[in-house]
């Protein structure tokens, strides 16, 4: 095998809400307008941490804690008042939709603003609240120029488009294994849901509500077709030319293929796939950063293992199939979990396992056995299903969610002010 084989590039994208002391979205301006890795997303309020590209997990998650670090002691000490950043993926209290501002833009960027206020009056603020972390993947440029050497393609640009278009479809065919294994937000505030029921705990069906069936999706389950780039291109242009989505950024997917600098598909025509981008993941309260370093490389041999896999069907049916497994990943008791393979419904557990293990003997063949324990930490949570996050969480967190939240995310920005500057 090449040795370049497992070399890649990653970064992370990372949303979180500012929230003041009790638990309510405050009404001040984004504070970092100048910070070169922290945006806006859907409001004022939601902040996206945006690392650097590394080669290393340890280096891609030690600036984001880092970055995370300084947000911390900055919202800690403005004039305005003391905030904070909210560690769960569910949002605290909301009083009503007044409470959400959508984040503004003036002169050439206004445009940015106008889609936001398109996709409140679609989809509603209370669900762009939700937030989580994005994990975007490159393979090295060594590993690409050589693997193309050795293939039957006589253009690099489509050699590599189509190895990313092979990807995503493995990616999105086992997003539910990501998601059972990544869920974190099995609780959360009524005021989600409605005004009235602000104050009153949400638990009990789901283990991640961003991932489930009341999630941030769609309203259809848009069919994409992988044969090439244009193809590719072309199933999602169908979609903004029937009005049912307006731009490529409103394609709620857990895969998207994305180009380098602005993200558009006549960008992404031009110039191919740059990277690959997961979208499934909750916001882990439970780690500092938000995502524990163990899932973080997981995901990352988790992609080279499917790379290696033997190509898949991946027509109308298996797309739905995917996303219904995606979903059913995301209800909190695994015992009642099944999805859909190969024509049949499986348990969640069985389904996890055995790809578990699959994946454990490839890595050991290889005498990549540092590999391992980011394996055999995953299979743990599907062996003892009380291990798996939103068991811990719903524990932790199931009574008085707000209020316990508000002590968790002042916790982290004490830890934050006494750490080391970096």
């Amino acid at each position: 095998m090449d040795e370049n084989f497992f070399k890649g590039e990653l970064g992370l994208e990372k949303e979180s809400l500012r929230v003041d002391a009790y638990g309510f979205l405050p009404k001040t301006k984004h504070p970092f307008p100048n910070h070169p890795n922290i945006e806006r997303d859907f409001c004022e309020n939601q902040i996206e941490i945006i690392t650097d590209v590394f080669y290393s997990i340890p280096e891609v998650y030690q600036q984001l804690l880092s970055i995370q670090q300084f947000i911390l002691k900055e919202l800690a000490n403005l004039n305005t008042g003391p905030e904070f950043l909210w560690p769960f993926s569910n949002p605290p209290y909301i009083r009503n939709e007044d409470d959400i501002h959508i984040a503004t833009y003036s002169n050439h960027w206004k445009t940015k603003e106008e889609y936001r206020k398109y996709l409140a009056k679609k989809y509603g603020k209370r669900k762009m609240l939700f937030s989580g972390i994005h994990f975007n993947f490159s393979f090295e440029s060594t590993f690409l120029e050589s693997q193309f050497k050795s293939s039957a393609y006589e253009s690099f640009f489509e050699y590599k488009n189509q190895l990313y278009l092979n990807l995503a479809k493995k990616i999105t065919q086992y997003a539910w294994l990501l998601v059972y294994l990544t869920s974190a937000s099995p609780v959360a505030d009524g005021s989600l849901i409605n005004d009235e029921s602000i104050g009153k705990d949400l638990k009990g069906e789901y283990a991640s509500f961003r991932c489930s069936e009341i999630g941030y999706w769609n309203s259809f389950v848009p069919i994409l077709n992988y044969s090439s780039l244009k193809d590719y291109i072309n199933s999602i242009q169908v979609y903004i030319q029937n009005g049912k989505l307006k731009f490529l950024s409103e394609l709620y997917y857990p895969v998207r293929l994305k180009t380098k600098g602005e993200n558009s598909l006549e960008r992404l025509l031009t110039d191919g796939i740059n990277h690959i981008e997961l979208r499934m993941f909750d916001l882990n309260p439970l780690d500092p950063a938000g995502i524990k370093e163990l899932d973080f490389t997981f995901v990352y041999y988790f992609i080279f293992y499917l790379t290696q896999l033997p190509e898949i069907d991946f027509g109308r049916e298996e797309q739905v199939i995917a996303i219904e497994n995606e979903k059913n990943a995301a209800k909190f008791h695994p015992d009642h979990i099944w999805i859909k393979e190969h024509g049949k419904m499986v348990p969640i557990l069985k389904a996890a396992e055995a790809f578990l293990i699959k994946m454990k003997a490839f890595y050991k063949k290889h005498n990549r056995l540092d590999i391992l324990e980011c394996i055999d930490f995953q299979l743990d949570k599907v062996l003892k299903p009380d291990h798996r996050y939103s068991a811990i969480i719903k524990k932790q967190y199931g009574y008085d969610f707000v209020h316990a939240g508000i002590e968790q995310m002042k916790k982290y920005t004490r830890e934050a002010e006494g750490s080391m500057d970096v």
